[in-house]
């Protein structure tokens, strides 16, 4: 990522501390937060049932976690790593979310929502690893359409996240369950917007 250092600092700092909190959620959030769908003659509690519960518990903190880690070494590392390197990373969690969120109804806006974050990193990766040796000096040459819808998204969603944490109300303990949840991802999509700027 071309930029100010200060800048690529700052926002390696800020995204790195969002994926560690998403990841360290994986450890307090509940193994079987919701429910599989009932199986006739099943019994309740049964292992059957708990590998879904636990999926859909932490595959947004493991969505997340991964983001945020990813979006701090690119900020920091530049073209140091190669881009095929990121497609590797981010391209099969995209397909693997675009596919359940064909599958399963549930949870679709979020899976789309972390796909579309996945590739829009890949996107990104790939364009500055193509500047090569001149990214520093040069835009990365990616396709301007592209990175204007990307930049409409990730915009809109920072809008649209920082609306619903300033408009939440409850104590402490509302706060820690969804405020820093929300926070961490509000942190996360000005980090993609900022970084698809640069380009």
């Amino acid at each position: 990522m071309h930029g100010p250092d200060l800048v690529s600092w700052l926002l390696a700092a800020l995204t790195a501390a969002s994926g560690g909190y998403c990841l360290s959620r994986l450890r307090r959030a509940p193994c079987a937060a919701v429910a599989a769908p009932a199986v006739p003659g099943a019994v309740p509690g049964a292992r059957r049932g708990a590998a879904p519960g636990r999926l859909h518990a932490h595959e947004a903190d493991l969505a997340e976690g991964l983001m945020g880690f990813g979006m701090a070494t690119m900020a920091v590392a530049g073209t140091a790593v190669p881009g095929e390197v990121w497609a590797w990373v981010y391209g099969p969690p995209a397909v693997l979310l675009v596919l359940a969120a064909a599958r399963w109804p549930d949870r679709r806006a979020h899976r789309l929502h972390h796909a579309v974050g996945a590739l829009a990193m890949t996107y990104t990766a790939l364009a500055m690893s193509a500047a090569g040796g001149h990214a520093a000096h040069h835009p990365a040459p990616g396709s301007p359409a592209l990175t204007g819808a990307l930049l409409a998204y990730f915009g809109g969603y920072a809008l649209w996240s920082g609306s619903r944490l300033l408009s939440g109300s409850g104590g402490t303990a509302a706060v820690a369950s969804a405020g820093l949840p929300r926070a961490c991802r509000l942190s996360m999509g000005i980090g993609m917007f900022a970084m698809l700027l640069t380009m």
